[in-house]
């Protein structure tokens, strides 16, 4: 039995609507995973590090730079959409899903694009302090009266 690793993409906006699923393995066809359809999409996901603590879990979508591409993940880019990526344990002759190795969700906080691919950076939503994630500044309405000096001892 021959097996490969595909990936399956979900990316969903601020308000939790599904924008675009995508796979990347069976080309040219649909394939389906817990009752959803996904369509083919060229893509590729990498640059997952994972240590002890659980940080540097930063990854990257890369996608062929084209006009469909492009008009999508500039609005992903702005409203910060999320990204929930699925790397598959894929049987190609039944073209069945046989295990979910890994999950990972991220949130788009970058990109990039030139002659040829569209590169979009996520953030773990998991590593709330490596990625300054909540994206909130520190203001006199959230936590009062602010310090003009660094010199503030805790006592």
């Amino acid at each position: 039995m021959e097996l490969s690793i595909g990936n399956y993409l979900t990316l969903k906006d601020r308000g939790g609507t599904v924008r675009l699923r995508a796979q990347n393995f069976f080309i040219g066809q649909n394939s389906s995973y817990e009752n959803q359809t996904y369509n083919f999409m060229p893509f590729g996901f990498s640059g997952i590090t994972i240590n002890r603590n659980g940080d540097n879990t930063d990854a990257s979508l890369i996608f062929p730079n084209n006009d469909i591409s492009r008009n999508w993940s500039v609005e992903a880019l702005r409203d910060r959409w999320l990204a929930i990526v699925y790397v598959m344990l894929l049987d190609p002759e039944t073209r069945a899903v046989t295990t979910r190795m890994h999950q990972y969700y991220g949130q788009v906080a970058g990109g990039e694009w030139d002659e040829t691919m569209l590169t979009l950076q996520l953030n773990t939503v998991l590593d709330a302090v490596g990625a300054d994630f909540p994206v909130r500044r520190l203001n006199q309405r959230l936590i009062g009266a602010l310090p003009v000096s660094n010199n503030v001892r805790l006592q």
